[in-house]
């Protein structure tokens, strides 16, 4: 069954009115998490609903583990940093203890801000800007399994070296998408590229891009790289097809979703290169852990966004349950500091572990998306091309972001 949006919003709408979990026993100590996610806009269908249940699937599979209650909230951000860190303050004076997700870089510095500022913790699944582990890193913060970095040197570096040396880009004017594509222009450029032309739209209100389409084609370069994502992404392959720039350029869409695909079809998207940290159907364990999720989920898998909000979920009241609720709510800064300090292990990423500076340590995969004819079922949209480790996709660890692992 295809997503349907309407549907999605109407959900969308229910579960910022309300919360979404309640785990509560009589005399026990309670912890209190919040999701801040994109439930309205371009990064809906690659966060949104499916991010929140999948932190409530982590706290139920969880809940007969632990020695205290857990509560879930959830609220749109709308993409607006003020929005958020609003809602962000108000939900830590209201006793939220971590907030999770937190979809578009400029929304997830504004929040880790907040977090740094009330000793909370802000558990990042789903902003990219690697900037949240390097320049503006914060103890209050977790970025769990991808980031600008990673995209950069998996997908840009993949195109290199099969010889695409001359590009030309369109870029999301904000913090993603600067970082995207700044950091793939030093893949490029290290590599003996060239750098065409980058061309910056304002962010979120553009879908025509029609004339920075033109401007690529007349720019003669191999590939066109987009540094968006979500409908924006969308929107850029579709036009691009129109135009017929695919058949003149490569289109290398640098942040690209499951849901993307599945949205697009696989006739516009066939033979596009994307990197993604988590696959569904990547092995025994990712297909159990999906199978699991559908069922709160039902018409969206989850892509390595959603997936990381189970992930950082589960990790969270691991550590929680050894450090004791009443410990773990003490100060984010600490608790993140233990949660550093404990191997990760979950049906999504399977083993892992997170970095001094707050970056989770997990592998990348480099996927092609399949033809039509390869596909065998509505989902089945990508196949594997390589496996990066940690070491090759991790940016170098910033000395100032060395913090304290407990």
């Amino acid at each position: 069954m295809s997503l349907s949006r309407r549907s999605l919003l109407g959900t969308a709408a229910a579960l910022s009115a309300a919360p979404v979990v309640r785990v509560r026993a009589q005399g026990k100590p309670s912890i209190k998490l919040g999701v801040l996610t994109d439930l309205s806009g371009t990064y809906r269908d690659n966060t949104g609903p499916t991010s929140v249940a999948a932190a409530q699937l982590a706290i139920e599979e969880m809940k007969s583990h632990l020695g205290f209650d857990v509560e879930l909230i959830s609220a749109d951000h709308q993409n607006k940093p003020d929005v958020a860190a609003s809602i962000a303050r108000q939900w830590f004076d209201q006793g939220v203890d971590g907030i999770l997700d937190v979809p578009t870089s400029s929304v997830a510095l504004a929040v880790g801000q907040v977090a740094k500022e009330k000793d909370k913790m802000m558990l990042n699944a789903s902003a990219t800007v690697a900037a949240l582990t390097d320049a503006q890193c914060s103890p209050n913060t977790i970025v769990w399994s991808f980031d600008t970095y990673e995209n950069a040197h998996s997908t840009g570096g993949a195109l290199m070296a099969q010889g695409n040396k001359s590009w030309f880009f369109i870029t999301a004017n904000y913090a993603f998408g600067q970082s995207l594509a700044d950091l793939t222009k030093e893949v490029v450029l290290g590599g003996g590229g060239e750098v065409k032309g980058d061309l910056r739209y304002p962010f979120p209100d553009t879908t025509d891009f029609s004339s920075y389409l033109t401007q690529a084609q007349a720019s003669g370069a191999k590939v066109l790289g987009l540094a968006n994502a979500g409908l924006d992404t969308q929107n850029c392959i579709k036009q691009a097809a129109e135009f017929g720039l695919n058949r003149t350029m490569k289109i290398a869409p640098l942040l690209l979703f499951l849901q993307d695909v599945h949205s697009l079809g696989l006739e516009t998207c066939a033979g596009l290169t994307t990197t993604e940290t988590f696959y569904w159907d990547l092995n025994d364990r990712t297909r159990a852990f999906t199978k699991r999720l559908l069922t709160k989920s039902p018409n969206n898998y989850p892509n390595q966004a959603q997936a990381s909000t189970y992930g950082i979920t589960t990790h969270f009241l691991k550590t929680a349950q050894a450090m004791g609720a009443a410990e773990a709510k003490k100060s984010g800064a600490a608790t993140i500091a233990r949660m550093k300090s404990i191997a990760t292990d979950d049906d999504a990423f399977g083993p892992g572990r997170v970095r001094a500076d707050g970056r989770g340590e997990f592998s990348a995969y480099l996927f092609q998306v399949k033809s039509k004819a390869e596909s065998k079922s509505e989902w089945d949209l990508y196949k594997l091309i390589t496996t990066t480790p940690p070491a090759g996709v991790l940016h170098p660890l910033n000395a100032k972001c060395n913090f304290p692992v407990k």
